[in-house]
């Protein structure tokens, strides 16, 4: 991996990402699909239905996330995974990402998430991987605590890599962590990720 893919990696953020320190006034976070592009402008369709009009700023980084397994997943490598919690404490994974070891620490915690109601958003070190009946554990640490994360044939799982302009199409499902509002309304952001060829989690 190259150094300027890994500084770009390092900088990147994810459906897991970490809270940024602005007020909500300031900041947009959008999970979506681009209807059209006219000119420099993504028309997207938000996940609650609204039409939101998407620039991105200089330089913009384009983040592709594309399809693993849990074969992809070892002991000592850094992931994240939103979840449900269940009766029991264990967290039943909706969707585990693995980072690349350039974004190890990125959102490293457990916490409240908005993927769905009452989700929450583990992110840290596996630790051990057990395997289930209805599918594998991961023993997830966190400089706060520990969680077990159980993986279910439904669970997807993600990873990432560079992306690219020419990938956003119509059709296309992104997720911005924070775009900024403009005068005229519209958003703009440094970065996208994005579903490539309509793969990609429950944005």
């Amino acid at each position: 991996m190259s150094g300027i893919l890994m500084r770009a990696l390092a900088v990147v953020s994810f459906t897991t990402c970490l809270a940024l320190p602005v007020s909500a006034q300031e900041t947009v976070r959008i999970r979506g699909t681009i209807e059209r592009i006219e000119g420099p402008v993504y028309v997207v369709k938000s996940r609650d239905g609204a039409e939101l009009k998407l620039t991105v700023t200089d330089n913009p980084l384009y983040v592709a996330i594309v399809p693993a397994t849990m074969a992809d997943v070892k002991p000592g490598m850094f992931v994240g995974s939103a979840g449900m919690m269940q009766a029991d404490g264990t967290q039943k994974a909706i969707e585990v990402h693995i980072f690349p070891e350039s974004m190890r620490g990125t959102g490293e915690g457990h916490y409240d998430w908005d993927l769905k109601p009452q989700s929450k958003m583990t992110n840290g070190n596996v630790e051990q991987t057990v395997a289930g009946v209805d599918g594998p554990t991961l023993s997830v640490k966190y400089k706060d605590g520990e969680k077990k994360l159980v993986v279910g044939p439904e669970t997807v799982v993600v990873t990432y890599v560079m992306g690219s302009k020419d990938d956003l199409k119509p059709g296309t499902k992104i997720f911005v962590s924070a775009a900024k509002k403009q005068p005229d309304g519209s958003l703009q952001t440094p970065r996208i990720t994005y579903g490539r060829n309509g793969a990609g989690p429950a944005f």
